[in-house]
């Protein structure tokens, strides 16, 4: 399919009339459909940007480098010319670049250093739904920027899922349009009964599945592990089995070098069996893939109250992330996804995640917010405001430390967004 194809391109002139009217805009398609490629390019091509350029923010590194590679390849440009990204010890950029993918935390370090975003003409805020941090400080401080002094800047939040009602009130007055995408069926199958996984390994078990899906169906496999030694532990089982000579089978994970991660994305002669963490669970599409092959689980960051500090933890995911990884199957075809445990499991799953600012320390949030000169932070313009509690225990702990003395807190936010930078 080519671009111009992608569902996306069917509101491609109500995104042009809806932000030549008003700045803000709510922006609900499925994966897959080419918001995260396209809606950056519509807005150049259609000439809402001026002389500027447009920020577009990921939550994650990996998804920053391969869509603005993508977006070079099909404006048939170099990366770090018209189209560059930005993340943590990478910056392929230059005066030309007008598409900037970026990780969250950096733009909120640039509007620390630039608080005005001179040159960022829009920023659209994709796969917001995962609701980090960064993100929604991100999007309270722009909001308030463009309703001081840059009312010309636009706001596009993105997502395959959205809580929109709540994002409609937050934004007010903004618009909301749906992309309804050209979804094929995915048949969802899950085990009979359910297993144990210290009687019977994750890595194993997919293996063992993935023999009993090869012949009876066709194209590409996903399968989903929560992290590197799953992933490593998964392939192996793979490569071991009697169907391993039919597959091409593969990791992609953020710390992969550059070339492994191009090597997942590329087409074989052989079917492709991919071994992922949640990176390929929205922002990044897969082409060729017809199974999802899911673990149900991530490594998803919370307050750890016994060692004091934020840590990733491997939990079940959501049935909202469920559903967005069986999605993966049925982009160009209809297609299969087995979930490796029970339907009775499934339904005493959570709905959906909770926001990061329900579930980490705020101490970080809390520097980075007077860093950038908001004195009362239970004040700020929270889409979702935290626990007093847990604001108030943050802020004794800096209060503790001497954080919040006036040179330290620059730093010290300088700090806390690098090393942010470095875990996303």
């Amino acid at each position: 399919m080519t671009p111009r194809g992608l569902p996306i391109y069917e509101l491609e002139d109500e995104i042009v009339r809806s932000l030549s009217a008003r700045p803000r805009l709510i922006l609900e398609a499925p994966t897959g459909s080419g918001k995260s490629t396209q809606v950056p390019q519509i807005l150049l091509d259609r000439g809402l940007l001026g002389d500027g350029e447009v920020v577009v923010l990921q939550p994650r590194r990996l998804a920053t480098r391969l869509l603005a590679s993508r977006v070079a390849f099909e404006r048939n440009g170099r990366l770090g010319a018209e189209v560059g990204y930005q993340i943590r010890f990478e910056k392929i950029i230059s005066k030309k670049t007008r598409i900037r993918f970026v990780t969250e935390g950096i733009l909120l370090r640039q509007l620390l250093q630039d608080p005005e975003l001179s040159g960022v003409a829009a920023i659209l805020f994709d796969e917001f739904h995962e609701r980090h941090l960064y993100g929604d400080i991100t999007l309270a401080r722009t909001l308030q920027l463009q309703e001081t002094q840059r009312p010309d800047l636009k706001l596009v939040v993105m997502s395959a899922t959205l809580e929109s009602d709540k994002l409609e009130k937050y934004l007010a007055p903004c618009p909301t349009l749906t992309s309804s995408g050209r979804m094929h069926p995915v048949a969802i199958e899950y085990l009979m009964k359910p297993v144990r996984a210290e009687n019977y390994p994750i890595w194993d078990l997919a293996a063992d599945e993935l023999e009993r899906l090869a012949p009876a169906t066709e194209g590409d496999v996903l399968v989903f592990m929560p992290g590197k030694y799953e992933i490593t532990r998964t392939i192996s089982a793979i490569r071991a089995s009697r169907v391993s000579d039919r597959f091409v089978t593969l990791p992609l994970f953020s710390e992969l070098p550059l070339v492994e991660q191009d090597a997942a994305l590329r087409q074989y002669e052989k079917r492709k069996v991919i071994v992922a963490t949640n990176v390929a669970e929205t922002s990044l599409t897969i082409d060729g893939v017809r199974v999802v092959i899911d673990g149900g689980l991530a490594r998803i960051a919370r307050f750890d109250p016994r060692r004091g500090i934020n840590t990733l933890f491997i939990e079940k995911i959501s049935r909202a992330s469920a559903d967005q990884r069986a999605g993966r199957a049925g982009r160009t075809a209809p297609g299969n996804c087995l979930r490796l445990w029970t339907e009775s499991e499934h339904l005493e799953r959570a709905p959906q995640e909770l926001p990061e600012v329900k579930r980490l320390d705020l101490a970080e949030v809390v520097l980075t917010l007077k860093a950038s000169g908001v004195e009362e932070v239970a004040a700020f313009r929270w889409l979702e405001p935290p626990d007093p509690k847990a604001l108030e225990t943050a802020e004794q702990l800096l209060t503790d430390l001497g954080a919040f003395a006036q040179r330290k807190v620059a730093q010290a936010s300088s700090l806390q967004m690098e090393n942010k930078q470095a875990g996303s």
